[in-house]
């Protein structure tokens, strides 16, 4: 009998370990989502998120948001580190620019401090951003929240199109040095080790190479991207593309998890 015989129905990853490398306070959802499909998943953070060295620059442009016509969110963390500055007093929801996000997460995150969001582009990368909104920011003043190291995708091409793009940083990514050990003990105990790695940004990928280094032996593990930008990183680090979420998101990359285990095992 096979194993898929075995399996119910809505159980695709029984039995199924899942490494998922999200920040700490982050990786809930993916894990829940995984552990409902009944994947057994270990958690190590490849990404930890810090505060800026100074919130002087985020504090300034706060001050000022009503001088702006957009406000450009591309990140839950942004959303919370924005939020987080309550001592400046936020201006009232009238005063507001228009938000654009660049996804659903990101969209619920704002909506739930009560804002509007005017744009979510229909794919939730930096260049479908810059589609959503290049023909309505000519002469604009645009404010974009993000990490501190980041693509500059959405700036450069917003200024082609003829906006005034203020970028400023509310949080920064490192490597937890504290995972190091932690990762390289799951990759070599075989009861341990994962049959899928998840990675949901460039940045995961790069820490976690950081972490490992580009000789690790990674032989069996399956690869799974949230989207291209992520695809793209893996590829340049020289590890394959074994799954990609169709849907650029925590549900999206569930999903394709499952799709894939399940193709395997028919």
């Amino acid at each position: 009998m096979s194993r898929k015989a075995n399996l119910p129905a809505d159980q695709p990853l029984n039995g199924i370990r899942v490494l998922v490398g999200r920040a700490r306070h982050q990786a809930g959802a993916l894990s829940a989502q995984l552990r409902n499909l009944g994947a057994s998943v270990i958690e190590i953070p490849f990404i930890e998120i810090r505060k800026p060295r100074s919130f002087r620059p985020l504090d300034t442009a706060l001050k000022a948001l009503s001088t702006y016509d957009w406000l450009i969110l591309t990140s839950v963390n942004g959303v919370e580190a924005l939020w987080q500055r309550e001592k400046l007093r936020l201006a009232a929801p009238s005063q507001f620019p228009r938000i654009a996000a660049i996804g659903p997460a990101t969209k619920q995150a704002i909506e739930k401090r009560g804002m509007k969001v005017d744009v979510v582009p229909k794919e939730y990368v930096a260049e479908s951003v810059v589609r959503s909104l290049k023909s309505k920011v000519k002469g604009k003043r645009v404010l974009l929240v993000r990490a501190k190291v980041a693509r500059d995708v959405i700036p450069r091409e917003l200024r082609k199109a003829g906006a005034h793009v203020e970028v400023v940083e509310a949080y920064e990514t490192v490597v937890p040095q504290g995972s190091r050990r932690r990762l390289q003990s799951v990759l070599k105990n075989p009861s341990k080790r994962p049959r899928v790695i998840t990675f949901t940004s460039s940045s995961t990928v790069k820490n976690f190479i950081a972490l490992l280094g580009r000789r690790a032996k990674l032989n069996g593990i399956l690869m799974a991207s949230i989207g291209p930008v992520t695809s793209a990183t893996l590829r340049d680090f020289g590890l394959p593309v074994d799954i990609k979420a169709k849907e650029f998101t925590i549900p999206g990359l569930t999903e394709a998890i499952a799709a894939a285990v399940s193709r395997q095992v028919q």
